[in-house]
């Protein structure tokens, strides 16, 4: 038999179990808060030190009684996850229909911020005062909204409603919890077509832009602790264009709500970006060498594909992964918002997912938080604002045109 490289075989007709980008497992705990130090990751999700990571449900649990007769545990088919660990995970439920415990979308957003904002304001002080070498990236705080499915992870720890009010609780108080959640953030097709055609009319915001671009994911080993990703937009001659390189993001503080009420949660995360100036020529050159050797083929995951040999230089830099993105975005002053098809391919796992996601960039407030503009008031009547917008507009994809 012939050989296949990694990233040109595929199983079965159902794709492989996807790497983290949009499923991402983590512990709900509070981390101590300190220096803006990088904490180091096994599949490259960088948190800070100091980054603030819990969930809670909405409507919150009871304080004082039962919560049995209002909640429950149900498995929720998701292939990537059953393929990988064996087992379907698993959602929080009401028992009652809907409509009888909805929350309108102005508690909601009223709930949320007076949870979130407190933890937000100070994750920006920590990040704007805490900021990675200037004279070698460029450093943007950007606070966005996500939407998708919370799921937790049966396995060594026990997953029951008694677990979920502790980590819940853990949440609240800074302290550890050992149960397993995932933000999954690939939303059913139904759901994402119909926010295309409908939801960007009902949220009152303008087109913006439609682009295509390419992630080339480059490793360093000189620098272990992060990946270089390459955005670069495919010319009329068929070659890749490097836009900018990025390093990866750094969570500065990530909430996770099971909206109940709804078919989707919201996930609510503070990250930086850095943008890398000033690239030593080593570096630019073998960036430069790698991007330009890679091959279009819409055949193989991810889009790209590379020549025997031509996938590292050296000991020293080597390709660990590839996404091949499509986007439109919509907006207004202080919101924009973004659909995005992404197919990636993890040389290091040879795993590869496609995916619809729907994010919300919450520009107006990334502005005043990156400029220090910290005005209680005014931030938290942006964040109920935007809040509102998504509880009636994006979480429930059954929406009438």
């Amino acid at each position: 038999m012939a050989y296949l490289p990694p990233h040109k075989r595929h199983s079965g007709g159902s794709d492989p179990t996807p790497p983290t980008s949009s499923l991402g497992s983590l512990s709900i705990s509070s981390s101590p808060r300190g220096r803006h130090q990088l904490r180091p990751s096994n599949n490259k999700i960088i948190h800070a030190v100091g980054c603030v990571s819990r969930w809670s449900p909405l409507p919150p649990f009871s304080p004082d009684s039962d919560d049995a007769d209002s909640f429950r545990l149900e498995p929720f088919a998701c292939e990537p996850v059953e393929r990988k660990t064996g087992a379907k995970p698993l959602v929080l439920s009401l028992s009652s229909p809907k409509g009888s415990s909805g929350s309108s979308a102005e508690a909601a957003a009223a709930a949320i911020a007076q949870r979130f904002l407190p933890e937000l304001l100070a994750a920006a002080e920590r990040a704007t005062h805490d900021v990675p070498n200037k004279e070698e990236a460029v450093v943007k705080l950007s606070l966005v909204a996500r939407v998708g499915k919370v799921l937790f992870q049966p396995g060594e720890s026990h997953v029951s409603l008694d677990s979920l009010r502790d980590a819940a609780k853990a949440g609240e108080e800074g302290s550890k919890s050992q149960v397993r959640k995932s933000f999954y953030t690939n939303v059913p097709r139904e759901c994402f077509e119909d926010m295309e055609q409908s939801a960007a009319k009902l949220m009152g915001l303008e087109f913006d832009s439609s682009k295509e671009h390419y992630h080339v994911k480059i490793f360093d080993k000189h620098r272990s602790d992060s990946t270089m990703s390459c955005k670069c937009t495919m010319q009329e001659d068929g070659k890749l264009a490097i836009h900018k390189v990025e390093l990866n993001q750094i969570r500065q503080l990530v909430e996770d709500i099971s909206c109940l009420s709804q078919d989707l949660d919201l996930r609510l995360m503070l990250r930086t970006k850095r943008i890398l100036k000033n690239l030593d020529p080593e570096v630019e050159n073998a960036i430069q060498s790698l991007v330009s050797s890679a091959i279009l083929d819409p055949n193989v995951k991810g889009g790209l594909r590379w020549p025997l040999g031509k996938e590292s230089i050296g000991e020293r830099f080597s390709i660990v992964g590839v996404w091949h993105t499509n986007y439109k975005a919509f907006r207004n002053k202080t919101l924009r918002f973004k659909l995005r098809h992404a197919d990636r391919f993890d040389h290091r796992s040879s795993t590869g997912e496609v995916s619809n996601e729907v994010s919300f960039k919450l520009i107006g407030i990334s502005n005043r938080l990156q400029d220090g503009n910290k005005e209680v008031d005014s931030v938290k009547e942006m964040l109920e604002s935007a809040v509102r917008m998504i509880w009636d507009s994006a979480l429930c994809y059954k929406m009438a045109h």
